[in-house]
């Protein structure tokens, strides 16, 4: 059971600005990798049929041979990556969304509380003060 909260709100928006700042720099990442990979799997080279290899370029019919283990790899790594990243991506998002909308319901009870405690206060009987509205001096009950 949770007996009270130790929020700073202040701190919780400095660690979501520096964990938005850390998502943005490994989508640019991930969006570089996703560039250059093609490239490098087309670089590893390509194994034709009858055992030897190609240069890895394709020829006048856009055929570059067969793909080698090492582009193949980098294939099965960019579509295992790409799925993992999407992952990370929709995990990143939801947790910081909701470490925010956690952050600002504390805040706005806190601000509930506050407002309801004052109006709980005045709420209360106001005793009459001496010599208004028939009050006595000295009688803080008003004397009725």
């Amino acid at each position: 059971m949770v007996t009270a909260w130790d929020i700073k709100p202040g701190g919780v928006g400095g660690v979501l600005r520096k964990s938005g700042e850390a998502a943005e720099r490994m989508a640019k990442a991930g969006q570089k990798m996703e560039k250059t990979l093609p490239s490098a799997a087309a670089s590893a080279g390509t194994i034709a049929e009858g055992g030897h290899e190609g240069d890895g370029k394709p020829d006048k019919d856009g055929k570059g041979g067969v793909q080698g283990p090492v582009a193949s790899a980098l294939g099965v790594f960019a579509r295992q990556w790409s799925e993992d990243l999407k992952y990370i991506s929709r995990r990143t998002a939801s947790s910081l969304l909701g470490a925010r909308a956690a952050t600002q319901a504390y805040i706005d009870g806190d601000l509930e509380m506050a407002a309801s405690k004052h109006r709980d206060a005045i709420k209360g009987i106001v005793p009459d003060m001496p010599g208004v509205n028939g009050g006595r001096k000295g009688d803080a009950g008003g004397g009725r």
